[in-house]
C-alpha cells in the first residue's frame, strides 16, 4: 500500500520537507516512489503537483494527515 507523506530534508534547526509517494510501511529516509513537491515550515509556503498527486489517489495511496491538510488548502479533493 502506498502513502503520501513528507520526507524530512534541509540542517539542523531548519527542517524543510519533500512530499513523496511511499510504501506505507517503509523507513522515513528510504527510497520513494515519486517527488511530488514540498513544503517549507518556516515560511508557510509550499508546492504540490496537483495531476500527480491526484493520479496516486485514484490508485489508492493515502496520505497521512498533515498532507492531507496541505490538500485540502490546494483545492484537492480527498476520498474518505
Amino acid at each position: 500500500m502506498l502513502s503520501i507523506r513528507l520526507r524530512r530534508i534541509g540542517k539542523k534547526g531548519q527542517a524543510s520537507f519533500r512530499v513523496v509517494a511511499a510504501e506505507a510501511h517503509s523507513k522515513a529516509k528510504s527510497k520513494f516512489v515519486e517527488d511530488l513537491g514540498w513544503v517549507n515550515p518556516h515560511t508557510d509556503k509550499f508546492e504540490i503537483d496537483k495531476e500527480r498527486v491526484s493520479y496516486w489517489l485514484g490508485v489508492g495511496a493515502q496520505p497521512s494527515d498533515t498532507v492531507a491538510d496541505y490538500l485540502k488548502k490546494t483545492g484537492i479533493e480527498i476520498k474518505d
